[in-house]
């Protein structure tokens, strides 16, 4: 950052790794960022290394991190958050000392019980563009049912349910080795939008209980190859993968039960 160039507030906060610039105009709106002893104010510039700005109570660094981006192999257990006080355990806790200094923070989570491919990054900005609605982020995942899933019930799963208010689906559906009956615990599930506990939450209501979640590939980046706990420094070209859309699903892309 300059010394010498005011740069816009929530720019300031998503490049000191404090979060995205979308989620740092919340926090301005609610009265979390203060600079120079003052409430912030929506649009406000600052002057880094000049001004001081505190969140929580904290005051953030003015010298902004390296951009590095990780693709994180999450086990069960973890919760994909900087803070949560009922869960000490988080995927921060897989960082090599050596990146552990740095804040990062999830672009799309994966809740406690579940596993698989995780996106880290201390960029603000790309961590916007992974989670925004508007750009068509497709996630696969490999889901075990404790119960056998018919065939012919595969189009209410795209078609979708309502939940408290919200519309539940995925955009694409298969089995994954059926039975001579056209049913199995286990399918491939697409979808690019995806709220909290999404998958879960649908498959429960039509009666099947999830043993299993894993997220195996985000566009066309395949966490195969990636031991679980590891993390991996994405390049240029692999983070460009995350944004580029899968080709269709053909019966060699399913999912490798020995990723791990």
């Amino acid at each position: 950052m300059s010394t010498t160039t005011a740069i816009r507030l929530q720019k300031f906060l998503a490049e000191a790794g404090v979060c995205s610039r979308r989620n740092a105009e919340a926090l301005i709106a609610q009265g979390e960022v203060w600079v120079n002893g003052a409430p912030a104010k929506p649009g406000q510039k600052v002057i880094p290394g000049v001004d001081k700005v505190t969140t929580g109570g904290k005051q953030v660094r003015s010298t902004p991190q390296p951009r590095l981006t990780l693709a994180v192999h999450k086990p069960r257990g973890l919760v994909c958050s900087n803070d949560d006080p009922h869960n000490a355990d988080t995927i921060f806790d897989l960082l090599p000392r050596e990146l552990a200094r740095f804040r990062f923070f999830c672009a799309g989570r994966l809740d406690k019980d579940s596993e698989g491919l995780v996106i880290i990054t201390t960029d603000g900005d790309l961590a916007n563009r992974l989670m925004h609605p508007s750009n068509v982020v497709v996630k696969r995942y490999h889901v075990v049912l404790k119960q056998r899933f018919p065939r012919s019930r595969l189009g209410q799963l795209i078609k979708g349910i309502r939940y408290e208010g919200e519309h539940l689906k995925v955009e694409h559906a298969v089995l994954v080795n059926p039975g001579a009956d056209l049913a199995s615990t286990n399918l491939d599930v697409h979808m690019h939008h995806g709220k909290k506990r999404e998958i879960r939450l649908l498959f429960t209501s039509l009666g099947y209980d999830v043993k299993r979640l894993r997220r195996y590939q985000i566009g066309s980046f395949r966490l195969k190859g990636i031991p679980l706990r590891a993390v991996k420094p994405l390049t240029t070209k692999d983070v460009s993968l995350l944004f580029k859309i899968p080709r269709p699903h053909r019966r060699d892309d399913e999912p490798d039960h020995h990723d791990e």
